[in-house]
């Protein structure tokens, strides 16, 4: 289909970029590498008088690493973030995520900001964002605000930013070398969209006890969640095959996802207990025997 009559501007500074959305009152979209703005404006699920190109605004293509973390400017793609050889030490969650993200073109042009303000429960980088407690900065006419990503996304779609911001940047916490860690996703094809995916990691205290574990899923709900009734199970807890038969249970009594044209719920529910299991097998480096 082709696109709706809009208008087109690409504006050289933030400063810029910011006013000329605050001038057009929500009647202008924002776009970066355009992976799933154009879909949707082809089959008019979206239709602005105005679509503003953040292209070549400076600064915000870059992934800076240090002892506070790890950020990622909106405008990096997924495409950097996989050549970017120390995200494989500095943040190995992040990267294995990331490699599930769609097809190799697309991971030319889709950006982290883009996928972050898109908000699609199944989305890779939403899911790593929750889990992982990571904090996004916004600028718009009123200044800047820092928002945790468990907060910023409301629904399907739908998030905090106001028709005048943009993301700037996503922040994730500093990454512990010796954290266990694991991340899973089920699509029909490689690529397509996920289904059901689960990310999760952890630390291990003297003892040998899991401690500050976090868990989150994507595609199950309207935006990614967290399984806090799970993480309260691991915590203080020794991993081994019966902790995570019992966790996996439990993660499927936690989750209510619906019925679509890909999945019936119960489907989905099954997956989330189903890669959990083998996330958790893989952080822990724990052999699950085979299902009888």
């Amino acid at each position: 289909m082709k696109l709706p009559s809009l208008d087109y501007t690409c504006p050289a500074t933030l400063t810029e970029a910011i006013a000329t959305l605050a001038a057009h009152d929500g009647a202008a979209k924002v776009i970066a590498g355009g992976q799933s703005l154009m879909p949707m404006l082809a089959f008019r699920l979206a239709a602005p008088k105005l679509l503003v190109d953040i292209g070549r605004l400076p600064d915000l293509n870059r992934i800076d690493i240090s002892d506070d973390g790890i950020d990622l400017g909106a405008l990096v793609t997924w495409r950097m973030i996989e050549r970017d050889t120390r995200l494989a030490r500095a943040h190995p969650l992040l990267a294995a995520a990331i490699a599930h993200v769609a097809h190799y073109q697309i991971r030319n042009r889709g950006t982290v900001g883009g996928s972050l303000a898109h908000a699609d429960p199944a989305a890779e980088m939403p899911g790593i964002a929750v889990t992982c407690d990571a904090v996004l900065t916004i600028v718009g006419t009123n200044g800047t605000r820092i928002v945790p990503a468990s907060t910023f996304f409301l629904g399907n779609l739908e998030t905090v930013l106001d028709p005048d911001e943009l993301i700037v940047s996503l922040r994730l916490p500093p990454w512990r070398r010796e954290r266990r860690w694991g991340f899973a996703e089920f699509a029909r094809r490689r690529g397509d969209f996920a289904m059901t995916g689960v990310a999760a990691y952890y630390d291990v205290d003297p003892q040998g006890n899991i401690s500050d574990a976090h868990v989150g899923v994507i595609g199950v709900a309207d935006r990614a969640v967290r399984l806090t009734d799970v993480e309260k199970a691991l915590n203080g807890q020794r991993s081994g095959v019966e902790l995570i038969r019992q966790v996996a249970e439990l993660a499927r009594g936690a989750v209510d996802p619906p019925d679509d044209i890909h999945a019936e719920g119960a489907y989905r529910r099954e997956l989330v207990g189903v890669l959990l299991e083998r996330v958790l097998a893989s952080a822990g480096d724990i052999a699950m025997p085979e299902a009888a």
